[in-house]
């Protein structure tokens, strides 16, 4: 994890039969995607959301960071699905990521960053705000991407990504926008979804 990386996934990804949608055509209620057959609810989604807003109006920038982050829902929602498509190419080759590898690296941060105020200020700042208790997922996302770069190398760790969300058949809700195979996204955010931080400053991931 010593150098930045932006992926972005070129590969075509497959669409699977619509999951989302009821007998009307309308979308499941209460689902915000099916990712794996599997929904990503809607109240899970806002819980995410919910989190970083209250983080949010706690600091003296609120109002800046809340403008700065306008589309919250779609750019979480992303971030929760790249981190199925993450796990699922991680566990075809077994590579897994311990509590502990976690809880050092998150030390280390909180050291570097200079305690757990300043590190929240940061992680509310970036492109993709974290609130506090979203933290240690991201640097499990960091870990287990750092880990599969490791082992395919940074030109052919797209192949093993690419088909991780071929055979999860992703489905978003049009609520929130539309699947993006190119950039294994939610709608209009174009900003590559990995993003490798060289330090803990840094922004962990983009998504």
């Amino acid at each position: 994890m010593h150098r930045r990386t932006a992926l972005s996934v070129s590969a075509a990804l497959l669409v699977a039969a619509p999951l989302l949608s009821a007998c009307s055509g309308e979308a499941r209620p209460g689902t915000a995607a099916v990712v794996g057959g599997e929904r990503i609810t809607t109240s899970a989604l806002q819980a995410q959301v919910k989190d970083v807003r209250d983080a949010q109006s706690r600091s003296d920038n609120a109002a800046q960071l809340v403008a700065n982050s306008s589309k919250l829902e779609r750019i979480k929602l992303s971030k929760m699905i790249q981190l199925r498509v993450l796990e699922k190419a991680a566990a075809a080759d077994g590579i897994t990521v311990s509590t502990k590898e976690i809880e050092e690296v998150l030390k280390s941060q909180l050291q570097q960053t200079g305690g757990a105020e300043k590190m929240e200020e940061i992680m509310l700042a970036q492109r993709v705000p974290l609130a506090p208790g979203q933290v240690e997922d991201e640097i499990r996302f960091q870990l287990l991407f750092a880990k599969l770069t490791d082992r395919y190398g940074e030109q052919k760790v797209l192949e093993p990504l690419a088909k991780a969300a071929r055979q999860l058949h992703i489905e978003v809700n049009p609520r929130y926008g539309s699947w993006d195979t190119k950039q294994i996204a939610v709608g209009e955010y174009q900003t590559p979804w990995i993003t490798q931080k060289t330090r803990p400053d840094e922004a962990p991931a983009g998504a």
